[in-house]
């Protein structure tokens, strides 16, 4: 199933360079290779430092271009969270939840039936939708249990500095 999103990413990849006259890089295969095989939301910088861990050394301007030539080809989706931007492989234009913690960053991807369902029943006017990403910020709950142990440690300090002057 995998490799068939890769195969099909490839051979759109193949396409547009051909019908476009464009150079057909191993860079950008190799990228795109990688990308497929993360299999998940992923940074530029970590999308470099596993291409150098596989010994294939990219500038960051053939990362920047490619990621966006990716993303104008539907291969690869720009996700623009609030601490930094991830991408993800996407050859199918497929839907989207994510939460995002607003605290240490952390992104997961959620199944929310309810959401679907709502969105899809959404009607546009004059604009054919083809697929969304839906955005959820808050709190997770390690940052929210460690914001209360701090908040308990404060008030603890607090009381026996009290204890103390008394």
């Amino acid at each position: 199933m995998e490799n068939d999103k890769k195969a099909a990413a490839r051979a759109a990849l193949t396409k547009y360079i051909e019908e476009n006259n464009c150079r057909k890089t191993t860079e950008r295969f190799a990228l795109l290779d990688t990308i497929y095989d993360i299999g998940g939301l992923f940074t530029m910088e970590e999308l470099a430092e596993r291409m150098a861990v596989q010994n294939f050394h990219v500038s960051r301007a053939t990362l920047y271009n490619s990621l966006n030539l990716f993303v104008k080809l539907c291969l690869v989706v720009r996700h623009r969270f609030q601490a930094e931007t991830k991408y993800e492989a996407c050859c199918d234009t497929s839907n989207h939840c994510y939460q995002t913690c607003t605290v240490c960053g952390k992104v997961v991807e959620l199944d929310v039936p309810e959401v679907a369902k709502a969105l899809e029943s959404v009607r546009l006017k004059r604009f054919r939708k083809e697929y969304y990403s839906v955005y959820f910020y808050g709190v997770c709950q390690t940052c929210q249990t460690r914001s209360k142990r701090k908040k308990n440690n404060l008030k603890g300090t607090k009381k026996s500095n009290i204890d103390k002057n008394e």
